[in-house]
């Protein structure tokens, strides 16, 4: 069995960084247009594409939302909106619309192509005309149960992606027009105005309202029904709940690995965790073992769980790096900085004589250590000095900062694409 893909949202770049902290193998995002989620923050050009490389340094992968309906215009200028993001590196697309497949494949034919849950695919046949217009992987409708699910991964060579947390909707798979209808507001063009989320009837009952999907003890037979990624939905929702709800997959998914089917127990206060970050009513199990029922529906309303843990941090994961200096006076500053076989070489200036005090290992240290919000932290360093040494401090954060951009480049250039 290969490696389940544990994939979160990120509404945000903030949230991103939640995800990948907190052990995401995969994240979902946004960029600046054609997403399903346009009052979510998302993405600047320059924060997706510095996400795409950070998610690449740690062996990560980042996906972007392409998933709403397009409109011919905006098919036209498409090509030249994506193409900085696809030679980038991009690791894959989440579609809903057909005529974008069938663009995607013909002038970006490397990208992979995930068909969105969208696109309502309920059955084997569906999941067979996705992988002939080119799709690598399928993400099914929600309302699967998990004999229908592996139905599909028993008769089709192709990845299942599967909802496992977070919001339902009401209607068939989030295709739904009612947004449009009462708010002129289209849930399929990103902007669902909630109309499922409000009361109805003389009485006022949330008849439309579904209570939120938690998956957590369905893992072995989620996993064993097929799916390659279990997907964690939200992104409309804080890096608070998208780090909680991560690290709590994480853990369950990991102790799936370890102990295997007889092993796997989930703890009761790692459920209540679970319905304590978010929740409506409650969590129910979805439609993987039952076809409907009341229960799925919050009805009264009932309570809207959320909190957010104490002294949370959004916590920018580094690479550990070796490096290596040489000072030697009347010679060319040189700084070497290594990690795994890549490794990035830049020299500067000429060393001067030192008028008063020398500068020593402890003060190189001192600022050759100051990595601060890049990439990258020092996990050993060799200092080769000669002579009365002083290097001015300008010079050396100088010399520390390019090349560590040019061992950035180095890692990353293996994932970028040339057009």
């Amino acid at each position: 069995m290969g490696k389940i893909e544990l994939l979160s949202p990120a509404g945000n770049i903030d949230c991103f960084y939640a995800a990948m902290a907190a052990g995401a193998d995969a994240v979902y995002a946004g960029g600046p247009r054609f997403g399903a989620r346009a009052y979510a923050g998302n993405f600047t050009e320059e924060e997706f594409i510095e996400a795409i490389g950070y998610a690449h340094l740690f062996d990560k992968k980042l996906y972007m939302t392409l998933n709403t309906l397009m409109k011919e215009d905006e098919l036209a200028e498409f090509s030249d909106y994506f193409r900085p993001y696809y030679e980038a590196g991009l690791d894959g697309v989440i579609v809903q619309d057909i005529g974008l497949i069938r663009l995607l494949r013909r002038e970006f034919p490397l990208l992979p192509v995930h068909a969105s849950t969208q696109m309502a695919l309920t059955g084997v046949y569906g999941a067979k005309y996705l992988k002939h217009m080119g799709a690598e992987r399928i993400v099914p409708a929600r309302e699967l149960s998990l004999k229908e699910i592996k139905k599909i991964h028993d008769n089709v060579d192709i990845e299942i992606e599967v909802f496992i947390h977070g919001a339902m909707c009401y209607c068939y798979s989030g295709m739904c027009l009612m947004s449009s209808f009462l708010g002129g507001r289209s849930g399929n063009r990103g902007r669902c105005a909630g109309p499922c989320r409000q009361p109805y009837g003389k009485d006022g009952k949330y008849l439309l309202s579904m209570k939120d999907l938690c998956s957590i003890e369905l893992l072995p037979e989620i996993i064993d029904a097929g799916a390659c990624s279990l997907k964690i939905e939200g992104r409309m929702k804080s890096p608070e709940y998208v780090s909680g709800v991560t690290g709590i997959y994480r853990k369950y998914l990991d102790q799936y690995y370890e102990k295997g089917r007889d092993g796997f127990k989930v703890s009761k206060k790692d459920l209540e965790t679970l319905v304590n970050l978010y929740s409506r009513s409650g969590l129910n199990t979805g439609y993987f073992k039952k076809h409907n029922g009341y229960d799925m529906v919050t009805i009264e309303r009932g309570s809207y769980s959320t909190s957010k843990p104490k002294d949370f941090k959004i916590e920018k994961k580094q690479l550990g790096i070796k490096g290596e200096i040489k000072v030697h006076v009347g010679e060319p500053l040189e700084l070497k900085v290594k990690y795994e076989n890549f490794e990035a070489c830049l020299k500067g200036g000429l060393v001067e004589e030192a008028a008063k005090q020398a500068m020593g290992e402890e003060a190189l240290r001192k600022q050759l250590y100051k990595t601060g919000n890049t990439d990258f932290y020092f996990e050993d360093f060799v200092y080769d000095i000669e002579g009365s040494a002083f290097v001015p401090v300008k010079q050396l954060n100088e010399l520390r900062r390019q090349v560590l951009q040019i061992l950035r480049e180095e890692i990353l250039s293996g994932y970028q694409r040339i057009m």
